[in-house]
C-alpha cells in the first residue's frame, strides 16, 4: 500500500505516521492492510496543497505508483487567525481540500478528510450525530464546511472525519499549554460555558486507519468518550499532572476572543458504532495516558 499524509507535521499527522510505522496505537494492533505500507509524507514546506501547480508537480514525481490512501490533515486551525483573514481560511481550509479531492480521485485514491466541530452552530443540547444541520459560527468552521463539501463534491471514495480538542505529543495545545501556566501560577481562568470532547491523537490515528482501511465511505465523528467544558478539562489536567495550582471557572464573556465559539459542540459517534466500532476511551482515561507518556 502507498499512503499520502498531507499536514505530516501536524499533532494528527505526526500521530498518524507513528502508528503506522508502530503498526500499533496505544489501543492495540492496527489492520494488517497497513503493514509495509510505503508512506509519502507533505508539510507545508514540501507541498502547498492550496497550489494546484505544485499539486500537479508533485503527481507528475508520483507518476510510476500511484497512492492507495490520502491521509489528509493539512489544514488552517488557527482559529482566530482565519477570523482576520478570510482568504487565508479559504485557501487552506476549502480550496486546499477541493485539490486533494481530485487529486485522490486521478489516483482512484481513498481520501481521508479531517474536519471539525465548529462546523455546527453549538445551539444544541445534546452530541451532534452525523445528519446534524450544519451552521459554523465562525470563520474557521465556515472554511472547513465548504472543504467537506469539495471533498464530497470532488472524490467519491472519501470520508469525512470530525474531530474536536486535539492534543497529542507534537506542537502546542490545550494540555500542554495548561501544565505549563499551572506551573507558574497559583491560579488560572477557564471558561465554563464551552463544552465538547477532547480528543487524544493516538486515539483518533487508531480510529482513522480503521475507517481508511475499508469502504463504508461517508461522515464520521471521532471523539474522545464523554462531554466537559474547558474547565472541566483543565481541572483534570492540573489533577493529573500533580499541580497545586486552583483552576477558576469564568464565562466566554468574561474570556473574549477574536472568533466566536460554539457553546456546545460536542459529538456522537453513530457511524463509528456501525461500522469498524467505537473503542475511543473515555476522555479522562486517553488524558490521564497522554500525560503518564510525557511526563
Amino acid at each position: 500500500m502507498k499512503i499520502l499524509i498531507t499536514g505530516s507535521e501536524g499533532q494528527l499527522g505526526s500521530e498518524l505516521t507513528e502508528v503506522l510505522k508502530d503498526m500499533r496505537s496505544d489501543l492495540g494492533p492496527i489492520p494488517e492492510v497497513y503493514r509495509h505500507a510505503d508512506i509519502i509524507c507533505v508539510d507545508i514546506g514540501t507541498l502547498d496543497i492550496s497550489d494546484n501547480n505544485a499539486l500537479n508537480e508533485f503527481r507528475a514525481m508520483h507518476e510510476d505508483d500511484s497512492f492507495d490512501l490520502i491521509l489528509h490533515c493539512a489544514a488552517m486551525t488557527n482559529v482566530d487567525a482565519c477570523e482576520s483573514d478570510h482568504e487565508a481560511a479559504l485557501k487552506g481550509n476549502a480550496v486546499g481540500a477541493g485539490n486533494i479531492a481530485r487529486f485522490a480521485k486521478n489516483q482512484d485514491a481513498k481520501l481521508v478528510h479531517i474536519s471539525t466541530d465548529y462546523v455546527f452552530d453549538g445551539k444544541s443540547s445534546s452530541p451532534y450525530v452525523e445528519w446534524d444541520i450544519t451552521g459554523p459560527a465562525n470563520a474557521y468552521g465556515k472554511s472547513k464546511l465548504l472543504g467537506e463539501k469539495y471533498v464530497q463534491a470532488n472524490c467519491d471514495r472519501s470520508f469525512i472525519v470530525r474531530t474536536s480538542w486535539l492534543y497529542g505529543e507534537t506542537g502546542n495545545n490545550f494540555v500542554k499549554t495548561i501544565r505549563k501556566i499551572a506551573a507558574e501560577k497559583e491560579s488560572i481562568t477557564v471558561v465554563h460555558d464551552q463544552v465538547g470532547n477532547p480528543t487524544y491523537t493516538n486515539d483518533l490515528a487508531d480510529h482513522i486507519l480503521k475507517i481508511g482501511a475499508g469502504e463504508a465511505y461517508g461522515i464520521y465523528h471521532v471523539t474522545g468518550n464523554g462531554v466537559c467544558s474547558w474547565y472541566e478539562f483543565a481541572k483534570e489536567i492540573v489533577r493529573l499532572s500533580g499541580l497545586k495550582c486552583e483552576v477558576v471557572p469564568v464565562s466566554a464573556e468574561e474570556f473574549p476572543r477574536p472568533a466566536p465559539r460554539p457553546a456546545f459542540s460536542a459529538m456522537d459517534h453513530v457511524m463509528l458504532r456501525m461500522t469498524v466500532g467505537d473503542e475511543m476511551r473515555p476522555w479522562q482515561e486517553a488524558l490521564a495516558a497522554f500525560i503518564e507518556k510525557i511526563s
